[in-house]
């Protein structure tokens, strides 16, 4: 099969990423082995490349915004037949037995593997994952569509709830990205006031196109306090933003894997029962409720297509924000 192989991290602009022909692997126990059809390109699979997370699994297929259609099932997998399609996220595996898993906080588990990062993913022609931790996709969407939803809607939806913003509220968003123009989507339907912060004049006109009630760059202060702010651009300084027009008892909700060093703090900005909170990963029930949502309201994502063998050039292209929405590869 065709796969992007990345040997060793390293900047985008060297071009790390190589085409080239591998097995096709073979399904486990409890396990399906799907033909790829779409691939989401993350910040996170760029993290992953750059080596800003650390190396897991060298070499390694990035990836894991992953849709396509079941080929086969290994021993003792029965919940897909051949045909379905399906989608494979971020959490590829939990251990099941841990103090986290057992109390329905998997997202934490200290053994967890992730697709693309600790197992090979979705920039490839053919991938595998257990099948308990592979999503039924809901119809309406196509598949150059759906794939975005995997990471970046997933994610944001997970850091939206854990803001504790309510409907009638009014939600600060630095970044917007790929994760922003999915929670944007959602936050509207509940009811919530979004005042979006970023750098790209595009990505404010997306924020605005969907809804925002204002959109601003990163040197300016949304024009009212804000009971609660998501930030998705890995820039720790932005914590201090955020801060800055938090209105009492709010929280800021980081809903990146990595991030910048945060500047220090001054503690009048986290008096009056402020909060900062990481979001590390989602479990399956935040995938799954997210989908039912998706398609309820639903979910428009904005997305540029790039063949696989331009798998380089996509991650460089959300580096250096070259497009709204996100970027995915067609298989």
């Amino acid at each position: 099969m065709k796969a992007c192989v990345l040997p060793a991290p390293a900047p985008v602009e060297s071009k790390p990423l190589r085409v080239m022909e591998r097995p096709q692997p073979q399904p486990g126990p409890g396990q399906v082995l799907v033909r790829v059809r779409a691939c989401a390109v993350c910040r996170t699979d760029l993290h992953v490349v750059e080596g800003e997370l650390a190396a897991r699994k060298s070499p390694i297929v990035p990836g894991h915004q992953v849709v396509g259609v079941v080929e086969a099932c290994g021993p003792q997998a029965a919940r897909f037949q051949p045909g379905a399609r399906v989608g494979i996220p971020w959490l590829h595996r939990t251990c099941g037995v841990c103090e986290y898993c057992r109390t329905q906080r998997e997202n934490l588990c200290e053994r967890a593997e992730f697709t693309g990062w600790t197992a090979d993913g979705g920039y490839a022609e053919y991938a595998i994952a257990p099948e308990d931790f592979v999503y039924a996709l809901p119809d309406g969407f196509s598949d150059l569509h759906v794939a975005p939803l995997l990471c970046a809607g997933i994610i944001g939806f997970r850091t939206l709830r854990l803001s504790g913003i309510q409907p009638g509220g009014r939600l600060g968003m630095y970044g917007f990205g790929a994760a922003a123009h999915v929670a944007i989507q959602v936050a509207r339907h509940w009811q919530i006031e979004v005042y979006a912060v970023t750098r790209d004049q595009r990505h404010r006109q997306l924020a605005l196109d969907l809804g925002a009630a204002w959109a601003g760059g990163s040197e300016d202060r949304p024009p009212v306090p804000l009971d609660a702010a998501l930030i998705f651009a890995p820039a720790g300084e932005l914590v201090i933003s955020a801060l800055r027009v938090l209105k009492r008892g709010g929280t800021v909700a980081l809903g990146g894997i990595h991030m910048s060093p945060i500047p220090p703090i001054d503690y009048s900005l986290l008096y009056h029962e402020r909060v900062i909170r990481s979001v590390a990963n989602n479990t399956r029930r935040d995938g799954e409720e997210f989908l039912q949502i998706a398609a309820a309201i639903p979910i428009h994502t904005e997305v540029r297509e790039f063949p696989l063998e331009a798998a380089n050039e996509a991650l460089s292209a959300l580096k250096n924000d070259a497009f709204r929405g996100a970027a995915v590869l067609r298989i």
